[in-house]
């Protein structure tokens, strides 16, 4: 059975993995050294084969994500060093879990195509199980983790020792029945997860397949596949293992792929089959012929793979390299057609069980502050106890007599602490999910919810969350001449010229001669620019029925109405759209061709003869085409200027211009072409073609050919994408910032564009000053740079990836220091391990707690770095918003969540712990007054069902009902974002707000047992009557007391709780007389005593208001 690190999601969908790198899908994987995926803080797996790129590589920013949207995003980086931190995430991969467990060193593999017999090593079976236990080892499991924790531990050890006769104290269940209460509710959880776990693994392992074998076609489970088989994967079925495609249904000979289950990624992933076997007349043909893959050893990089296809039986053999673009992962769905694939690689060495991990569990600041006190609360239990004896000068068995106090004065430490702020953070995640306001808030961490009510740092990325990733076409820049959004009717016409002009053009005047050739020269410049910008790209046009048209049809005839892109950047998808406003039209595309309309409604057809897709190491993508009516081989080449410069022509603009478009906030690429003769391009495809067939190094080989393509190329044009700000994002910023949060914005794309962004969303204010950190390299540099900041005062700080990296290295305690003094921090150019750094540094330095929001996988490691990580389900898929503890549809519903959820939450839970713990100390100083005045007696005031029923049916619901307590309205929360200042000093839960608690505690039990036995009347059994009476009604009372705003389900529970309590006295004969309660006497004892012991608390409540009101009382009257 496989077991990975269960971080597959309630849905079965998988979290992000830490450190998973987020790389451009394409249609021909193009192989860089520095790519494979590392397991968060752990190693690349061993063993040879690989050629992938070996992880943590020269420059590899290990453990980084990527995002898939940018063409200027993200720069390598060097590994940051990892600080040890206390939490329970695993620091190694899961195939180093494989290899302890007995799995063995993997290994490269032959696989013979339809033949699972001819194996050269074990396989693991398929079989997916995500449960954390089995049957037998559940309850061992389930309890092992409770009792791990101290605490939990000492109430078992007080639990066992009520078997000892010398030690006993009272009835047995009053010490258990409260231990199985928490026991049983944990029990019930983890049962209910495991049972689901099962179920969604069953369900998976179920599902149904068809496989080829020489007696046809039968039927066979998931868990039945072998590593050899040959699979038919139908259209929108799950792929059910990793295996290489050979063959598809679909005529143009590729498809599509839906990888949001395993990447995060919407976009669709085009996949290639293996060219030998699409060829073959059937499906069936593939057994009877004689071929292998020899594949990699199974790893866990899911943007990378390395093998080759050989077939034996044709002379002379064939082979073929296979990549990335001929593999169907397990976990994805076919798209389009029906798919015949050769399983590689099942069970446990599945892509996507490999980077299952569990992500750091994250233990909440307000959790840490409540152990604090529960610490203290077992110091004083110690003291109390040793006082106690030292009273009786320590006489007879004295160390007897320390047990039996801790035994009797155990009810100072709250064991229904831990369980109603648990259940607390339930409804605050209930809460939270159902607000109306913020729709589509999903809580994937119900264990910090009071964290979002203490932010002090967020750090926002800023492409896909603070910005749309709507990408709208705003420029074309031809060096000369620039068309922006108002002239674009301009390029329509020189490209309509260019395809409707006449073969002879009527003569011209003999003035206008040089004005035709001029701008004959203009028409055939956009022209060119128009065509590149139209065939550069890895967009292809999927056409759907509509209804009206059937979809075969609307393909054949290019119906408009029908044609939607599928692209893997919405940057692509912008271009294209643009060219066919302006008149040239994809309207056709398959692994081979592209076909293009004109104005004229001409097809003009293009050959693709390689395709060298984007990635973030080259930050270019290329492509090279032959026109089929000229027979002209042209290469175009598109990518980010900084990369582009060294590659085009001279020139004395593009370094100016792209400035220029960047400060307008557009993301910029440069455009470039070059003619290549017949010769030329056989003499490199016969480099280019050799290079991939080699196992080792390839990326290095391939990457080298390519690059002596690259070179004074013609350079085209500039075009000028603008990504536009979500809505509301300015008065959310706005919010946060009167709310004392300091705003970071951490992004990939470029300087210009950052800080243009950073001021259209009002993350710096029109008042402030920008100090743009000048570009450093060596020690010196950043010294003086940082010594030019320290002058400056209240400006915001832009600095780049590089300089950040510098300044890290040998000034970090002065650069941290000084950047956080600033109002807002823009990182531009940073790379996915960097934001995570940052994240880790600040929490580091200042000891305050961070909130990171993002939407891409190169957010995943700042996310959960952070204190509390916030995903923004966007364009880039749902990689960020699974691997966050809160997912949100928008940025600007952050402010509610904060503002109104995270600060009701936070005083909440501190007004539920403080209660709880006074409720406990109330009956300990009882306990402590009747043990003091009957000679230190170890003998217990209350026994049996009083004190069990005390924390349970008699207070538990009235306490609990504070969980929706409220000071002020959501809406005045939401206008006088101050409020939430006032949280970041941690007041409502403090050293000094439970040292009162604690003497409001000691006050009332004493109060109340003192009155107690002043009032008593001859039998023993009134005292327990009157003071038990009195203590329920004063609990009551402080709960009224407490309660700032009243919700119906509060008074409920108050009357049940009372109710409850008057009925049970029938039943309580044993330790009250049922007689003495109902004579006026008692009722008049127990009035004065409950008065005495709550009146002097509402009377100081009401001076306290009156005299030194909260901040939150003006906005409530």
């Amino acid at each position: 059975m496989v077991r990975p690190c269960p971080s597959v999601g309630p849905r079965g969908r998988l979290r992000a993995w830490p450190g998973a790198r987020e790389l451009a899908p394409s249609l021909r994987a193009r192989p860089a050294r520095c790519r494979r995926l590392l397991p968060r803080g752990g190693a690349a797996p061993a063993g040879g084969g690989a050629e992938a790129g070996p992880g943590g590589g020269p420059g590899c920013a290990g453990g980084a994500a990527v995002k898939a949207g940018d063409m200027t995003d993200n720069i390598p980086l060097q590994p940051v060093r990892q600080k040890k931190r206390m939490d329970s995430r695993p620091r190694a991969g899961c195939s180093e879990w494989l290899r302890c467990c007995g799995g063995g060193e993997p290994r490269p593999r032959t696989v013979w195509l339809g033949h699972p017999e001819k194996r050269d090593q074990r396989y693991p079976r398929n079989v997916i199980n995500n449960q954390k236990y089995n049957f037998f080892t559940f309850l061992p499991g389930v309890l092992f983790n409770q009792f791990k924790y101290f605490f939990n531990l000492y109430f078992l050890l007080l639990a066992c020792s009520q078997f000892v006769p010398e030690m006993r104290l009272g009835a047995l269940y009053t010490y258990w029945v409260p231990l199985g209460f928490v026991l049983a509710v944990t029990i019930i959880r983890e049962a209910v997860e495991e049972i689901r776990c099962y179920t969604r693994d069953k369900e998976v392992n179920a599902q149904v397949y068809s496989r080829l074998t020489a007696r046809g076609t039968v039927k066979v489970k998931s868990s039945s596949i072998q590593v050899g088989d040959l699979i038919i994967v139908e259209k929108n079925q799950r792929v059910p293992a990793d295996m290489i495609f050979l063959r598809t249904s679909e005529k143009n000979g590729s498809c599509f792929l839906r990888t949001d289950q395993l990447d995060g990624e919407t976009d669709w992933k085009l996949r290639l089959p293996v060219a030998c076997t699409q060829r073959l007349p059937t499906a069936a043909d593939l057994l009877q012929i004689r071929s292998y893959v020899y594949a990699e050893e199974p790893n866990i990089d899911i943007h990378n793979f390395v093998g080759t296809f050989t077939r034996e039986d044709s002379d002379p053999p064939i082979s073929e390299s296979l990549s990335i673009e001929n593999a169907l992962w397990a976990g994805t769905v076919t798209a389009s057609g029906t798919v015949v694939g050769v399983v590689l690689y099942t069970g446990r060495e599945l892509r996507s069980v490999m980077n299952t991990s569990n992500p750091r569990s994250k233990i909440g600041l307000f959790d840490l502050e409540v152990n604090c006190l529960t610490k203290i609360l077992f110091g004083a239990l110690v003291v109390v106890s040793l006082v106690m004896v030292a009273l009786q000068h320590f006489a007879g068995r004295w160390y007897l007599q320390i047990l039996r106090f801790l035994l009797l004065f155990s009810n100072i430490i709250p064991i229904s602490l831990r369980v109603n702020l648990d259940m607390g953070k339930i409804v605050y995640s209930w809460v939270i999910r159902r607000d109306s306001k913020i729709p589509g808030t999903v809580v994937r961490s119900s264990t910090i919810p009071e964290q979002l009510g203490r932010i002090s740092y967020l750090l926002t990325d800023k492409t896909g969350t603070l910005t749309q990733n709507e990408m709208v076409f705003k420029r074309l820049h031809l060096g000369t001449v620039a068309y922006g959004l108002d002239s674009m009717d301009e390029v329509q016409s020189h490209i309509f010229s260019i395809y409707t002009q006449q073969p002879q053009d009527p003569p011209a005047q003999k003035g206008s001669a040089p004005t035709t050739k001029v701008r004959r020269t203009m028409s055939s410049r956009v022209h060119e620019a128009v065509k590149a910008i139209a065939l550069c790209h890895n967009v292809t046009p999927v056409y759907e029925s509509n209804g009206v048209t059937d979809q075969a049809e609307a393909e054949k005839q290019y119906e408009d109405s029908c044609r939607v892109y599928q692209a893997s950047s919405p940057d692509e998808v912008a271009l294209v759209q643009w060219t066919e406003s302006v008149g040239l039209t994809l309207v056709g595309r398959d692994q081979s061709s592209m076909q293009l309309r004109t104005p004229g409604d001409q097809i003009l057809n293009f050959t693709i003869l390689q395709l060298f897709p984007f990635t973030y190491e080259s930050k270019r993508m290329g492509i090279i085409v032959r026109d089929e009516s000229t027979g002209e081989i042209t290469f175009y080449m598109k990518g980010a200027d900084v990369v582009m410069a060294g590659i085009v022509q001279y020139n004395d603009w593009l370094e100016e211009e792209c400035g220029n478009m960047a400060r307008e906030g557009l993301r910029v690429l440069v455009v470039a072409k070059k003619s290549l003769a017949e010769e030329q391009y056989q003499d490199f495809e016969a480099r280019y073609v050799q290079a991939k067939l080699s196992v080792h190094d390839r990326s290095l080989k391939v990457a080298t050919v390519i690059e002596s393509l690259e070179m004074e190329m013609e350079l085209l044009c500039l075009t000028g994408v603008e990504d536009q700000l979500q809505a509301d994002v300015r008065p959310t910023l706005e919010t946060l910032r009167n709310a004392g949060i300091k705003v970071w914005m951490l992004t990939g794309d470029k300087l210009e564009t950052a800080t243009c962004t950073a001021k259209n969303a009002h993350l710096v204010t029109r008042n402030q000053d920008i100090h743009i950190f000048r570009l450093v390299t060596n020690r010196g540099e950043a010294h003086l740079e940082l010594n030019a900041f320290r002058r400056k005062h209240d400006c915001a700080l832009v600095i780049s990836g590089d300089s950040l990296e510098v300044c890290l290295k040998y000034y970090e305690y002065e650069f941290m220091e000084l950047a956080c003094q600033c109002p807002a921090v823009v990182c531009c150019r940073c790379a996915p391990t960097q934001k995570a750094q940052i994240v880790r540094l600040l929490q580091e330095r200042t000891g305050r707690l961070t909130c990171a929001v993002g939407d891409g996988g190169n957010d995943v490691s700042m996310i959960q770095e952070s204190d509390c990580g916030v995903g923004v389900e966007g364009k880039e898929g749902k990689q960020a918003s699974l691997a966050a503890d809160f997912s949100i549809t928008q940025f600007r519903h952050l402010g509610r969540l904060l503002m109104v959820h995270g600060r009701n939450s936070y005083k909440r839970s501190a007004a539920l712990s403080q209660f709880v713990i006074h409720r406990s100390l109330c009956i300990s100083a009882m306990q402590a007054v009747f043990s003091s005045v009957f000679y230190f007696a170890s003998v217990p005031l209350y026994q049996g069902f009083l004190i069990i029923g005390y924390s349970t049916i008699y207070t538990m619901f009235p306490v609990f009902s504070l969980v929706l307590d409220k000071d002020v309205k959501s809406e005045v929360a939401m206008l006088y974002p101050e409020l939430y200042k006032d949280l970041l000093k941690g007041r409502p839960l403090s050293y000094k707000t439970f040292l009162i608690w604690v003497l409001i505690s000691i006050y009332q039990g004493s109060t109340i047992m003192y009155g107690a036995l002043l009032l008593f009347e001859s039998e023993f059994v009134h005292i327990v009557a009157i003071s038990f009476t009195s203590l329920i009604l004063t609990e009551l009372l402080m709960v009224a007391l407490t309660i700032q705003s009243w919700h119906w389900l509060m008074t409920v529970a108050e009357l049940l709780s009372l109710a409850c309590y008057i009925a049970s006295l029938v039943f309580l004969h044993e330790f009250i007389d049922v007689y003495f309660i109902a004579t006026l006497s008692f009722l008049w004892k127990v009035s004065v005593i409950t008065l005495v012991s709550c009146l002097p608390l509402y009377v100081l409540k009401y001076l306290r208001r009156r005299f030194s009101p909260p901040s939150y009382s003006k906005l409530t009257s």
